[in-house]
């Protein structure tokens, strides 16, 4: 069975139409999410995201950030949760949120009573001067929550 297929030409008008409603399109995509910032509603709605109502308490989390990074690109981030990370108490999880970077959530570390410390190093990537937050997970359903501000003198992914 053949198929007939009808051609028509395309107007100057239809086809700058065509064209402005493509370039609209690829500008929106491209540059619009780039100039989205996360704000501290962002990084507490994540949070409430991950934990949902439970308290957080202050404590047992020490950050090794900068007070002032030079480099927005690689500011070096560690944190150590103060734990026995026994079989009966030990840190599940840390999360590391930047409360102005395009996307709040930095990373997340899983552990188990087996890793011995809950302990991590890593560099992350920060757009501007901002907060950085941690929250912990426990084995017996206690959260715990730090902030600790970053002074970036160059900008890192976005300034």
């Amino acid at each position: 069975m053949v198929q007939k297929i009808e051609m028509h030409s395309v107007g100057r008008r239809e086809l700058l139409k065509l064209g402005g409603t493509g370039a609209l399109a690829l500008v929106s995509t491209s540059l619009l999410p780039g100039l989205a910032q996360a704000d501290a509603k962002m990084v507490a709605a994540a949070i409430k995201k991950l934990i949902g109502d439970k308290p957080t308490k202050d404590g047992k989390i020490t950050f090794e950030l900068p007070q002032i990074a030079e480099n927005g690109n690689t500011v070096p981030m560690g944190f150590e949760v103060d734990s026995p990370m026994t079989d009966n108490d030990y840190v599940k999880s840390v999360h590391v949120f930047a409360d102005k970077n395009p996307r709040p959530d930095v990373a997340s570390f899983h552990f188990t009573s087996a890793s011995g410390r809950a302990k991590a190093n890593t560099r992350m990537r920060l757009s501007k001067s901002q907060n950085i937050v941690a929250v912990a997970e426990m084995s017996d359903g206690s959260v715990y929550m730090a902030k600790s501000p970053v002074k970036v003198t160059i900008g890192g992914c976005g300034g």
